[in-house]
């Protein structure tokens, strides 16, 4: 039985929450959390805000609503926030896959060789900073589908980072691996395939975590203008109807979705990297 008196007790209470910094952000976070609501609570009642703008427990009873049901399924106007979900992330990583399929083997290509990074560097700098809006109507133009203009804007979008990535990683292999794999005798194509993938991989999946932020980033925008089932419908079609809680889940779930995303990659990166951390 714990005999220390009560004083005592929360004396320990604080000293181990002053040397522990996860549970200082933890609460700082659970304290920033419940300060936002109670501004966000008494600034729609006290009509600091816009009339449109609901209170936070109207949101958070409306949020619950959709999480506690998200696959009902009412028709193709009419469905719960899970579906929308579902064909986000399949376009995501359809459009992702596609990304990386052309810009991993490009930029090891590009890497081994200084002449073709030189050439091929122009055209990654005017590209890159293109917003990946420009692109939809370039694909409308050509694929003639909505499915196929927000695959295209995703994969275009998303190369960039990883082929940079790649192109950093495997140009800067240390020479040492390269020279005892020469010594050894080992092919070219052994090489890249034991020598430098292995060592790159760190830079190539620094390179994917960040494309696949920006995939998702650019599926909601791409989503509003092509329509059809997704998160990106799912806001318009909810601002259209002025159900500003809908939109405010949605956000929650993106960011959400996005952070679990990250996290996976992350796991990835720390995997490839030697005992690195993400």
């Amino acid at each position: 039985m714990n005999n220390l008196p009560l004083s005592g007790r929360n004396t320990s209470q604080r000293s181990i929450l002053s040397q522990n910094p996860d549970l200082q952000a933890l609460a700082l976070f659970f304290g920033l959390l419940v300060a936002i609501l109670t501004i966000w609570e008494l600034g729609v009642k006290f009509q600091i805000f816009s009339p449109v703008m609901p209170s936070a427990s109207k949101t958070i009873v409306d949020f619950w609503g959709w999480i506690s049901d998200p696959f009902f399924d009412n028709g193709p106007n009419d469905k719960g926030i899970g579906w929308h979900l579902l064909a986000s992330l399949q376009r995501v990583l359809t459009g992702f896959g596609l990304g990386s399929l052309i810009a991993i083997p490009l930029g090891v290509l590009i890497g081994l060789s200084k002449v073709a990074s030189k050439a091929v560097d122009p055209f990654i700098q005017l590209l890159r900073p293109v917003s990946p809006l420009a692109w939809l109507p370039l694909g409308l133009g050509i694929l003639k589908s909505s499915e196929g203009t927000a695959l295209f804007v995703i994969a275009i979008s998303s190369i960039w980072p990883t082929l940079i990535a790649t192109k950093f990683g495997v140009s800067n292999v240390n020479s040492v691996y390269l020279d005892v794999a020469r010594t050894v005798g080992a092919s070219r194509w052994r090489t890249i395939r034991k020598v430098i993938l292995p060592a790159a991989a760190p830079n190539i999946v620094a390179g994917l975590r960040i494309s696949i932020g920006i995939s998702w980033l650019v599926i909601v925008a791409a989503e509003m203008i092509v329509g059809g089932t997704g998160l990106g419908s799912f806001v318009w079609s909810e601002w259209n109807n002025l159900n500003v809680t809908s939109i405010i889940t949605a956000i929650v779930v993106i960011g959400l979705v996005g952070i679990v995303l990250d996290r996976l990659l992350g796991i990835l990166q720390a995997w490839v990297s030697f005992g690195g951390r993400s």
